[in-house]
């Protein structure tokens, strides 16, 4: 049997070059998950998150987020996917729809970015045309679907998983 040491708080893996990553989320109607996902997009090194509405974060949820990680809110998420997307973005969002392919399978561009939905509505019609891709997490009990942020989470890590290096 091996010695385990606990360790907490370890160093950082540094990246070779920024994560040309961006999380956007809809408007949603909890704090708890827009912090969550901040927390997460921090730990992943993504340097940059857009939120919508009255969004706020719940520091002892975000933790350390805000520290590296430039937030930007805006009343709507149309226009400022469109700004991306002429910038040379890919737009990914994260539903269960018609054409959307299993993350399994999916194969991120480096310079995306993530679109979460609303909790309850998931990403809005006018948003879904936005979208270049549109990928989604096998659900294999109940509920049918998973938490806003869990699945920005998995979605988070899932990008890493495929640029280790930044």
């Amino acid at each position: 049997m091996g010695h385990f040491e606990h360790q907490r708080h370890k160093f950082r893996t540094g990246l070779t070059r920024p994560r040309e990553l961006i999380v956007a989320c809809a408007p949603m109607r909890s704090n708890v998950n827009i912090s969550q996902i901040a927390r997460t997009a921090s730990a992943c090194a993504v340097e940059k998150m857009i939120i919508c509405g009255n969004a706020s974060l719940i520091h002892k949820i975000a933790r350390d987020a805000t520290s590296q990680l430039t937030i930007s809110t805006h009343r709507s998420l149309g226009p400022v996917l469109k700004k991306l997307k002429a910038d040379g973005y890919a737009i990914v969002g994260i539903e269960q729809t018609s054409n959307s392919q299993n993350i399994h399978h999916f194969s991120f561009k480096c310079r995306s970015v993530l679109v979460v939905g609303n909790e309850r509505l998931g990403i809005k019609e006018d948003i879904l045309e936005l979208l270049d891709e549109v990928i989604e997490i096998p659900v294999w009990g109940m509920p049918h679907s998973y938490n806003a942020a869990s699945a920005a989470n998995m979605a988070l890590y899932e990008y890493c998983r495929q640029f280790p290096e930044g």
